[in-house]
């Protein structure tokens, strides 16, 4: 076998597309980047985001409700 000569490009983001269950239909997207999370409504033209650093402190935070 030869020696390969080409690799594969590491992604810049991961998106993914979330959709209701049963019915498929789109709820939106989130894209994940090594510094901030994205998130896009269906029907929006742009992302909400914040910075990895926001996102942690707010997951974190006692007050809200994430488990």
């Amino acid at each position: 076998m030869p020696n390969s000569v080409n690799s594969f490009q590491e992604t810049e983001s991961y998106d993914h597309i979330i959709v209701e269950k049963g019915t498929w239909k789109k709820v939106g997207e989130f894209r994940i980047k090594p510094s901030s999370i994205l998130w896009k409504p269906r029907g929006a033209q742009k992302y909400f985001s914040a910075s990895l650093d926001e996102f942690t402190t707010w997951m974190n935070d006692k007050k809200q409700v994430a488990k």
